[in-house]
């Protein structure tokens, strides 16, 4: 499997985890100048933006290691720009989470509110 498909593989894994928890996805992949994120969901009143990472082994470290403060804040920069361009949701708390899956087994690794927004 490439990377690519492993990558989308990863954030329907990470998508369906999270919808059987109750969080009703907004977006998947979406764009700005600034940065994409994995996937915009509503958890009750909040808006969740997720970044999903996927290893196959930890050699390279675990994948909530390599959500750096420079991914964190391109994060926050583009859920900001989210923010501003769906009017629905601006009023609306939001937070950071991210899965993490490693492994050909697949284990998932749900780390809400792992991040606050960075300026």
């Amino acid at each position: 499997m490439d990377t690519l498909t492993r990558g989308k593989d990863a954030e329907d894994r990470a998508c369906h985890y999270l919808q059987a928890r109750g969080l009703q996805l907004l977006h998947r992949n979406y764009h700005s100048r600034r940065g994409e994120i994995d996937l915009v969901l509503q958890d009750k009143d909040s808006v969740v933006f997720v970044e999903v990472r996927y290893r196959s082994d930890s050699r390279f470290g675990a994948a909530l290691e390599s959500v750096n403060r420079r991914k964190q804040s391109r994060l926050s920069a583009c859920a900001q720009h989210y923010m501003q361009t769906h009017p629905d949701t601006s009023q609306q708390p939001c937070r950071f989470d991210v899965i993490s899956i490693m492994g050909p087994a697949g284990l998932i690794d749900w780390v809400p509110n792992a991040f606050g927004a960075t300026e």
